[in-house]
Order: C-alpha cells, then sequence, then structure tokens
C-alpha cells in the first residue's frame, strides 16, 4: 500500500469496450451526448470512443466527437483503439481528428504466435514501427498488452521482454487487460506488484473483465499493489459477462481504498439511466449503487434500526450519488417502514389506524413484491372508509373469461345468515358479477342501487403489478354515495367497493 497514489485516473470505455454488449449499438448522437456526460458531468479522466477502421458510420461519429472534444477542451482525453498495422490505424485516427491512440499488442506468447503467427522479435519490430509513425504524426500512443492475464500465468519472460523494449520510447501508458476474465484478485495483485516492482517508473492502467464476477474484487486488488488508472463501462457493459461497473469502482475506491478520483458522484445515477436508456439494457434492481432496490430497505427491523441513530447505515449514503432512501412496503415490514413512507409524505395516523395500515399492507404483500409510497393513500382511504358492521358477505366468487365466449361468473353470498348463489354472463367480467349478483337480490325481492360513476386510478410507474383503486359512484332511496375497493386486480377491486356499497345500503 506504500506505493499508492491519491489520485486514480479513470478511463471509461463504455463506446468502445462497452458498445461490444451483444445487442447494443448506439446511434451516433448518442455515443456524443455519453462522451459529454462522462467528461463534462462525471468529469472521467479519458474516454476511449471507438476502435478504427469498423466501418464509414463510426468514422463520421468519431469526427463528430473529436471535433466537440477539441472545442470544449477536452481533445487529449478522447482515446481511440487502434492496430499494429503500420500507419492505416494511424491515418484513421488522424484524419478523424483525434490525437491519441491506444495500440492493442499481443500480451502473451500464445496469441503472438498463433494468431498472428510471429515471433516476439517480429512482433516487437512492428510495434516500434507504430510507435516511430505516432510520433511522426503528432499522435500520443498508450498499449493495451492483449492477454496480459495469460501472459502472465504462462509466459511472463514474453511480457517483460516487450516492456523491457518498449519503456524508454514515448508510449505514455502500458496497459494491462485480464482480457478473457481469468485472474482473482491473489493473482491480480501478485502480476500487479511484479510488474511494478520492475518497471517503477511507468504508468500501468488495469483493465478488468467480469466472466467470474471478479471485476470489482481484481480491480481493487490491482489498485492496491500500486496500479495508477483503471478502466471501466457505466453499469459494467462490455463483451461476454462485461467490463467493471463505474459506479461500483468509483464507490470502492473512495470508501474500500480511501482514495480520490475526479468523478462526481452525485451524477453517476443519472448517467447510468442515461446510457441504460440508449443501450436498451436494463440496470439490475439489486445492481450496487445504482440499482432501483439498494437505498431502499424492506424489513421493518432495518427502518427501526434507521430511526435509532441510523444503525442500519453504512458510508454508501443515497445523497451521495444523487439518492434518497426508501423504505419499500410488503409482507415483510413493520410499522417502522409504514412511519418513515408516512413521514416522508407529511402524514400522521394514530395507532389503531396504524395496526390496520400494517395488517393491510401485510395482506397487500402477499399477493405483490412490493407496494411503492404512491400506493400508501389508497390504502388509508381504503382503510378509513371501511365499514365496521357487515351484514351481507361474499363467501366466494368464480370468474371465466374465455376467448370468443362471454365472460361469466358465479357469485355465493350470504345475507342474514343465509346463503345464495347464482351465475350469469355478461359483457365483462365485472358485468357478470353483477348480474349474478342482482339475480340473486330478484329472488329475495331486496332493491337494487343504481351504478352513477365508474373510475379507476392505477399508481404512477408502469408496472403490470401496480394497485387499482376503484371508486363507483351509486344511488340509492334519492341518495348517492361512493364506494372503493383496492387490489392488484381492477375487476377485484371493483367487487369490494360493491360490497362496501351493499351493506351501506342495508343501513338505509
Amino acid at each position: 500500500m506504500s506505493n499508492l497514489k491519491k489520485q486514480i485516473e479513470i478511463l471509461d470505455t463504455t463506446l468502445r469496450d462497452g458498445e461490444q454488449t451483444s445487442g447494443v449499438s448506439f446511434a451516433s448522437d448518442e455515443k456524443l451526448h455519453i462522451a459529454l456526460l462522462l467528461l463534462e458531468d462525471l468529469k472521467v479522466d479519458r474516454v476511449e470512443i471507438a476502435s478504427a477502421k469498423v466501418s464509414e458510420g463510426e468514422f463520421a461519429t468519431v469526427r463528430k466527437i473529436s471535433k466537440w472534444a477539441r472545442a470544449n477542451g477536452h481533445i487529449d482525453k478522447i482515446e481511440v483503439l487502434g492496430f499494429v498495422d503500420g500507419t492505416v490505424s494511424l491515418d484513421w485516427v488522424h484524419d478523424a481528428g483525434c490525437q491519441v491512440m491506444n495500440v492493442l499488442c499481443k500480451g502473451s506468447l500464445k496469441h503472438c504466435r498463433e494468431q498472428l503467427h510471429k515471433t516476439q522479435e517480429q512482433h516487437l519490430a512492428d510495434i516500434l514501427q507504430v510507435v516511430e509513425n505516432a510520433e511522426k504524426q503528432g499522435i500520443a500512443i498508450n498499449i493495451y498488452l492483449e492477454d496480459w492475464s495469460n501472459g502472465m500465468l504462462n509466459s511472463p519472460e514474453y511480457v517483460f521482454y516487450l516492456i523491457d523494449n518498449l519503456k524508454d520510447t514515448n508510449i505514455k501508458r502500458f496497459m494491462l487487460p485480464d482480457t478473457l476474465g481469468i485472474l482473482n484478485p491473489i493473482s491480480t495483485g501478485e502480476f500487479c506488484r511484479q510488474i511494478l516492482a520492475k518497471y517503477p517508473r511507468l504508468h500501468f492502467d488495469y483493465h478488468a473483465h467480469n466472466d467470474y464476477d471478479l471485476a470489482i474484487g481484481n480491480t481493487f486488488a490491482a489498485v492496491h499493489a500500486g496500479i495508477q488508472g483503471i478502466h471501466t463501462t457505466v453499469n459494467g457493459l462490455g463483451e461476454r459477462a462485461g467490463n467493471a461497473p463505474l459506479a461500483s469502482v468509483v464507490a470502492m475506491l473512495h470508501d474500500q481504498l480511501k482514495l480520490k478520483t475526479h468523478i462526481a458522484e452525485d451524477r453517476l445515477n443519472t448517467v447510468s439511466r442515461t446510457v441504460a436508456s440508449y443501450a436498451g439494457m436494463r440496470i439490475p434492481q439489486n445492481k450496487p449503487v445504482i440499482g432501483d432496490n439498494v437505498f431502499t430497505q424492506c424489513a421493518g427491523i432495518h427502518a427501526d434500526g434507521d430511526n435509532k441513530n441510523n444503525l442500519y447505515y453504512n458510508d454508501l449514503l443515497p445523497e451521495r450519488f444523487g439518492r434518497s432512501r426508501k423504505y419499500a412496503l410488503g409482507k415483510m415490514s413493520g410499522k417502522a417502514n409504514i412511519k418513515k413512507n408516512l413521514e416522508a409524505m407529511g402524514m400522521e395516523v394514530d395507532e389503531a389506524v396504524m395496526k390496520k395500515i400494517v395488517e393491510r399492507v401485510i395482506e397487500l404483500g402477499d399477493k405483490k413484491e412490493i407496494i411503492t409510497q404512491e400506493d400508501l393513500p389508497y390504502i388509508i382511504s381504503d382503510i378509513l372508509h371501511a365499514e365496521k358492521i357487515e351484514k351481507i358477505h361474499l363467501v366466494n366468487y368464480s370468474l371465466s373469461l374465455t376467448h370468443g365466449l362471454r365472460p361469466t361468473a358465479t357469485v355465493r353470498i350470504t345475507i342474514g345468515g343465509e346463503e345464495y348463489e347464482q351465475s350469469a354472463a355478461g359483457d365483462g367480467q365485472y358485468h357478470a358479477f353483477s348480474k349474478a349478483l342482482w339475480k340473486i337480490y330478484t329472488q329475495l325481492d331486496k332493491p337494487k342501487p343504481k351504478l352513477l360513476d365508474y373510475s379507476v386510478n392505477i399508481t404512477s410507474g408502469g408496472r403490470t403489478d401496480a394497485l387499482v383503486h376503484t371508486t363507483i359512484k351509486w344511488e340509492f332511496s334519492n341518495k348517492s354515495f361512493k364506494t372503493s375497493g383496492l387490489d392488484i386486480d381492477q375487476t377485484v377491486a371493483a367487487i369490494k367497493a360493491t360490497f362496501k356499497m351493499l351493506n351501506i345500503i342495508e343501513e338505509m
């Protein structure tokens, strides 16, 4: 740890390595916007924006980004991946208006021999020629030692041979990728320490892949060993299992290693969601730092602990990342969770109502994963307007919806202790239910109310399991009144509202 730098340099490769995610392809304007967000909002040190020679469309996009970068003082912060191909990649990068190229060299003897069919001496000569050509064109050079992890495992003498013969050139950074994601924190730390001990004056970056879900652990180990630069992607995008996710890396560096970066933490969440939208890939709800559930307490004991000197807090405070702590409502909720949500809405209820709210939340929580804060007012309203005495009880019902046939319903109720059952078909499930119900009332010669209005309110968020609040306006004995029902199913909510009405008219 003694050789750690206080400031860690971040290169984000969302626009190059991240776009290699299966199914992800950013439009030209999206790439420009992401580059802007990374450099100006997040304050990332460097951004790798593309690979040379990909397509004419990519060339046009890189020219657009480089033009913007040059006009805004960022031209030295944008980098393009190039190849050991004489001047071909260099010409492409130069014509696109960029001035930094990351040369993809072979970092293992196996890749050198079996992919290039060259000796290490031949490959070195080719690299040196690119370095010389770059200097003539005024293009700064970093090099990737592709498959470096396998190189250190199986041919470390080859790795040292390359660096020994390149260390005195104008190469600015040597980038060490775990290309196939095969390392673990122990081997990463050991290999990085070997490299740094042998070449203490060179700048090294570490580039992790997440095949074993160890990208963050390996990045930790690399920085702990003294590596000066780290590669990331927004949301961990990248080939196969992806790369080290930017938000998690930043949190780890700041909190676990107590190191500094230039990253603006409070912009991470917004940028992550923008990139997710462009990529068409949702952020997992439990993803650290940026997932929906990360700052949401579900268990009531945690909310209770938060009320008692923040017993369940850690250093990952949501406010750091432009977020706020939430308390989920569900079958595991306790009074503390509900109280936290009520406080957030500026509401107070007495203990009797609170007890009923807890019971109702648990009941509803058995039907759906999470009840949102937006659901809570409907739950409270439903409880406050519930009738205490029920003379008419719903025993059970069956609803049938079949393609090509009219919906049907069978209803069984008790009135005054006597049980009655009827069936009917209708134009919809609730219509069929109502017709079966009114058959019973006709059989008993009981008066029926008139339905004046029927409204449905679904809480926001676009979720298929959102709570439905159904309100029905009735007229009976020249009086009009409303009843409401709450459920995740619209028809069930309407049925609940109907039985509240039946018990009201029994008293009229």
